[in-house]
């Protein structure tokens, strides 16, 4: 059976074509590449603006292999085509139901070839609605993390969210932290976050704009011991938040 990396490798054209259409118009620039971890367990976090505009970035900057966490409804070929739907009627209005008609055959066999190999690449599903419960999904970046692989975890659901007071930055969850105590705590594994912010990734497809991704030093949670284990995870959680916010702001001050 073929390992995840060898099933990346295989499939390395296909995505390379489709980071290209995703990406169309768009001029990209990234800041402190040099900060991405070339080997070992990495875990990459970030504010999530852009969609599979964020997704297509990485695949294009960083330079290992990297694993996603995704939304579970990307696994099913019926709930992805609702989730093109809604984003296109987000960022069309009204002419959003039209482009979904227009892209009609071509959505279709775009939907079916993702839905069917995206668990194959090492995709993990995640359930983003509220109080689901996340211990398989954990488990499942765990064992990719064991392994000494790179995981992408973004935070928030991959669009501008006027809720919040600053609608680029949602509140990080603890999940990420949660995984750095448990490695370090029960098999000895220091997991290295890195740090990211995306900008101008929310401007929708074939529009032309300027997309930006800032990349930080790695944290660690060693650096953040609390008193015990619930303050050491919140202190972790906040402190990649906070860094995540600062390279979000060089962003806009640059």
């Amino acid at each position: 059976m073929a390992t995840y990396e060898e099933e990346l490798e295989r499939f390395r054209p296909v995505i390379r074509r489709l980071t290209r259409v995703v990406l169309l118009g768009k001029k990209i620039e990234v800041r402190g590449a040099g900060n991405f971890m070339l080997s070992g367990p990495n875990v990459l976090v970030g504010n999530h603006i852009g969609s599979f505009k964020d997704v297509a970035l990485l695949f294009k900057a960083v330079p290992r292999p990297i694993f996603f966490t995704a939304n579970r409804e990307l696994f099913d070929a019926a709930e992805f085509h609702a989730v093109i739907r809604r984003h296109l009627e987000r960022h069309f209005k009204e002419f959003g139901l039209t482009v979904n008609k227009l892209l009609g055959p071509l959505k279709s066999a775009f939907v079916r070839y993702v839905s069917s190999r995206i668990g194959r690449i090492g995709t993990v599903p995640v359930d983003i609605s509220p109080g689901r419960q996340k211990g398989e999904s954990l488990a499942l970046v765990e064992s990719h993390l064991r392994a000494g692989r790179a995981v992408v975890a973004l935070q928030g659901r991959g669009r501008l969210r006027r809720m919040y007071a600053n609608p680029f930055l949602e509140p990080f969850k603890s999940g990420v932290a949660h995984i750095a105590h448990n490695l370090r705590v029960r098999a000895g594994v220091d997991v290295a976050v890195t740090p990211m912010a995306f900008l101008g990734t929310h401007r929708p497809m074939l529009i032309p704009a300027r997309v930006r991704l800032n990349v930080g030093p790695p944290l660690y949670i060693r650096d953040f011991q609390g008193g015990d284990e619930r303050e050491t995870i919140e202190k972790f959680r906040g402190a990649m938040e906070a860094r995540v916010r600062a390279l979000f702001f060089e962003l806009l001050s640059g």
